[in-house]
């Protein structure tokens, strides 16, 4: 079976010219078909503040509300977007840029105002697998921004690994699937004071035992949480690592192995 690559990078990458430059090169060096998704939190904070629109987070989640929606619409979907789709174009690679509103790629349902209103949030409901393989079987790189649609006409603001996570769960069916989780750490760190501390492998034994003596805590969680949900629903690998180096990191496996 054909493989695919689905690669998600931090906004603290994408938002930086050097990081950004870098991670594209690296991006171009890996062989065969691939789909990138990015976030973009910072920019949004940053314009939302130049609007004079205040940025409300609740346990490291924002609480998009309709100013704030109108906010990340225009950066994920427009600036963040469009200015990484451009880069690509730049060093031969043939992109496309995507909400999940686009060929209606991703739909999500609204996240319930109970026990925390989050607002226009979406937990994503179905990918369009099938869309995503026409694009790819066409030569074009997808570039999936952190925004979704209900079906219904409402756009909707969805936490990017989790798409990236949903999207290779979505290409199991057509291909070989690697998911690739990229941010400015090698990887996860036994030691976060300590950049070369990578843990190689970690599996769901080990992942335990990590979260149980204090090693793995915030948002590294919710991050492995989506690796091993991939890997129960088909996807083949999945890999955490430094959007500088995607060849290293490390890797999470369903199983002790």
């Amino acid at each position: 079976m054909e493989k695919v690559n689905v690669i998600k990078v931090g906004g603290a990458v994408v938002e930086d010219a050097s990081s950004l430059q870098t991670f594209l090169t690296q991006f171009a060096s890996v062989e065969g078909l691939k789909v990138l998704v990015h976030g973009g939190g910072r920019s949004a904070t940053a314009m939302a503040a130049r609007l004079g629109i205040e940025t409300k987070m609740l346990d490291g989640r924002r609480i998009t509300d309709a100013p704030m929606l109108e906010v990340v619409t225009m950066v994920y979907g427009g600036l963040v977007n469009k200015n990484i789709v451009a880069r690509m174009q730049a060093i031969g690679l043939d992109a496309i840029g995507l909400t999940g509103a686009d060929l209606d790629s991703i739909r999500s349902d609204k996240r319930p105002s109970v026990p925390i209103d989050y607002g226009f949030a979406g937990d994503v409901r179905t990918v369009n697998g099938h869309a995503l393989h026409t694009l790819l079987a066409a030569g074009f790189v997808p570039v999936m921004a952190p925004l979704t649609h209900d079906g219904q006409g409402q756009l909707l603001n969805t936490n990017a690994d989790t798409i990236a996570a949903e999207v290779a769960k979505g290409l199991v069916p057509y291909y070989d699937v690697t998911l690739t989780f990229c941010f400015e750490k090698k990887g996860v760190l036994a030691n976060p004071q300590d950049e070369n501390s990578v843990i190689p492998r970690i599996d769901r034994a080990s992942y335990d035992a990590l979260v149980a003596d204090g090693t793995l805590t915030g948002g590294m969680l919710p991050k492995i949480h989506n690796a091993f949900a991939a890997l129960d629903a088909g996807v083949t690998r999945v890999v955490i690592t430094s959007a500088a180096n995607l060849n290293g990191g490390s890797e999470i496996f369903k199983n002790e192995e």
